[in-house]
């Protein structure tokens, strides 16, 4: 992609949601978490790519004791549609009698979502929690009723960016949800 492709994508997109209410989302989605999880020394795993910044503005404001790491598992690549999973890095830390919460940018289908949390579960997790900031509404999930504990923002089905949400491998870095024209 050239530079002017790029930012074309940007000037031309729907702006679902502004950072204020994104903020608004994050504040919400803290003191839900925060509410469950307090008591519980959960370590929490940050979905590498898309959930960075995600976690980046979640995790300091969850004011209670937490251990963070990451793991990377991606359906997507530069791609704009899901393939095979592949596990880049899986994760590290035992999660024995753990619980666990995993933080990513969306749950869209939710294949990537699902496999992870039976990965935990497989590890020895007592309980797998997920933190998404958009929920895509749509009944393609990986299972009916799939959703995730922890949801910021429900949007509508169109390929999104923002909130470490990419197109093409750009536009991670924006804090507000957007839509490509057209898709």
């Amino acid at each position: 992609m050239n530079r002017d492709e790029i930012l074309n994508v940007m000037q031309e997109a729907d702006c679902l949601h502004g950072d204020a209410e994104v903020h608004a989302a994050l504040d919400r989605m803290a003191a839900d978490i925060a509410e469950t999880m307090k008591h519980r020394n959960p370590l929490c795993y940050v979905v590498l790519n898309g959930g960075i910044i995600a976690a980046g503005q979640l995790l300091p404001r969850l004011r209670f004791p937490l251990e963070v790491s990451y793991l990377h598992a991606t359906r997507y690549g530069d791609k704009t549609q899901g393939g095979r999973l592949n596990w880049k890095v899986k994760p590290t830390e035992d999660m024995t009698g753990r619980s666990v919460l995993i933080i990513d940018d969306i749950l869209d289908e939710g294949n990537t979502l699902a496999a992870i949390i039976e990965y935990c579960r497989a590890q020895g997790a007592s309980e797998v929690l997920s933190a998404v900031v958009v929920n895509k509404k749509h009944d393609r999930k990986a299972f009916p009723g799939m959703k995730a504990d922890f949801v910021g923002l429900e949007v509508e089905d169109r390929f999104l960016f923002g909130c470490g949400m990419d197109y093409k491998g750009f536009w991670r870095n924006t804090l507000g949800i957007y839509a490509v024209k057209g898709l």
